[in-house]
């Protein structure tokens, strides 16, 4: 949501300078454009101005002094004119010492000309003629004050415009958000829905949200009756499969077969062994069903009736403890979870002396889990036989066999890292790193 909002406002923000300098400087343009046509009508009156005050003397024509604007007889007034006869030009004494370049063409100069003191003079042209004689007129004044004007405007613009768009952008801010609201409530409840704190989507979003949440809940409803479809099938499967496996087995040792005990003994490891195998592998079938939205694993609630049930089962004394943080909830299905934690609790019991303790630890890759017993323990050249077998280390003792293959196929499944470690009880250490579940699976 944050990366739509910022494209959102780079776009807008790139979108309103780009209209905003164009409007500014169209706007100056225009204003300019129609002040010096203005000014032109202008200059022209006072170029006239200065023809009407063209009088005959004693010494020929000369101008009446008294006709002129006071402005041309004021030093560096602003206001500046040459008249230019064909042998002499005159000046106006508001240039006192400076020059005027003469104009190239008549009318209007397209660009300003150097005047005194550092001004910049809009020129106006005229040609005419007077008692007999051709000559220009040029009439000029300072258009530096207009440029400053331009430039202040530009300035106050810019900083209006600077204020409106961080204005725009908040209200835009503010906008999107409310806008994209119900986007993220619906994101929350994805999220909540991996971690199995609900099993749907609300229904009550804006309508144009509506299909997406209806679609999405008729998906989460449909892949939850096929799940559990899929499981009481494999279910069946496994309990059919297993009475005639234990008819097998049963036949397998009948006294017929004691005149035959290298075929016996065959008989009976293969047997066991398909056996194994149909478990391991309805195991691995179900889990490619995992992560049932709202089934997940709350510790609190599940831990204390797995360890008395471990109690029951092994009534010797065993000391079982578990540590975990208070409200900690597992976003793994519930009876994948159990299963695991059963079968790494229920190995340890078997090989523990006195004591088995089960710790689980949210970190900031996923979770860590651990179940440390005070055993025997196993040989470190012998864990990864373990670990890649399932074999037994002692046959008169059922544990660390298929117990951990189970285990290893689940967390195999959930992308997750087993290792076999010593234990600070002085035992054996199951150590496990379960990364956190992608929103994929929910």
């Amino acid at each position: 949501m944050k990366s739509i909002q910022r494209r959102l406002s780079l776009g807008l923000i790139g979108i309103l300078l780009v209209i905003g300098l164009l409007l500014v400087q169209t706007s100056l343009w225009l204003f300019d454009l129609g002040l010096r046509s203005y000014l032109q009508a202008d200059l022209r009156d006072e170029a006239e101005s200065l023809l009407v005050a063209m009088v005959r003397g004693p010494q020929g024509i000369q101008l009446n002094e008294q006709r002129l604007s006071a402005a041309f007889q004021r030093p560096f007034s602003g206001h500046y004119f040459r008249i230019d006869f064909a042998d002499k030009s005159w000046r106006s004494r508001s240039l006192w010492d400076s020059e005027m370049q003469p104009a190239l063409q008549p009318g209007l100069q397209d660009e300003l000309g150097d005047g005194p003191q550092g001004q910049l003079l809009l020129t106006y042209r005229g040609d005419y003629q007077r008692f007999g004689q051709q000559l220009a007129v040029q009439v000029a004044q300072d258009y530096t004050p207009v440029l400053q004007s331009f430039r202040r405007v530009r300035q106050m613009g810019l900083g209006l415009g600077v204020a409106a768009l961080l204005l725009i952008l908040l209200l835009q801010r503010l906008t999107v958000s409310r806008a994209l609201r119900p986007l993220e409530q619906v994101r929350q409840q994805i999220a909540q829905l991996q971690q199995g704190q609900r099993s749907e989507l609300d229904s009550s979003v804006p309508r144009e949200l509506e299909p997406l949440v209806a679609q999405i809940n008729h998906l989460l409803a449909h892949t939850e009756d096929t799940l559990k479809r899929s499981r009481n099938a494999l279910g069946n499967l496994g309990h059919a499969l297993k009475t005639p496996l234990a008819v097998l087995v049963s036949l397998a040792g009948r006294d017929e077969l004691q005149a035959y005990p290298e075929v016996r003994a065959s008989l009976l490891e293969s047997l066991q062994q398909i056996e194994q195998r149909l478990t391991r592998e309805l195991g691995r079938a179900r889990l490619a069903g995992e992560a049932l939205p709202g089934a997940h694993f709350v510790c609190a609630e599940e831990l204390p009736g797995l360890f008395a049930t471990l109690a029951m089962i092994h009534n010797r004394g065993l000391r079982l403890d578990w540590q975990t943080a208070a409200g900690l909830r597992l976003p793994w299905d519930r009876e994948d979870m159990l299963e695991l934690l059963g079968n790494l609790l229920d190995n340890a019991c078997k090989w523990a002396a006195s004591q088995v303790c089960l710790s689980i630890e949210c970190t900031a890759d996923g979770y860590l889990l651990k179940v440390d017993d005070d055993g025997p323990g196993i040989e470190a050249e012998q864990r990864a036989e373990v670990l890649n077998r399932g074999t037994r280390m002692d046959e008169q003792v059922a544990g660390h066999g298929l117990g951990l293959g189970i285990v290893r196929d689940i967390v195999d499944a959930w992308g997750g890292q087993l290792e076999l470690m010593d234990s600070r009880l002085g035992g054996l250490c199951v150590h496990i790193q379960l990364p956190q579940p992608s929103l994929r699976k929910a």
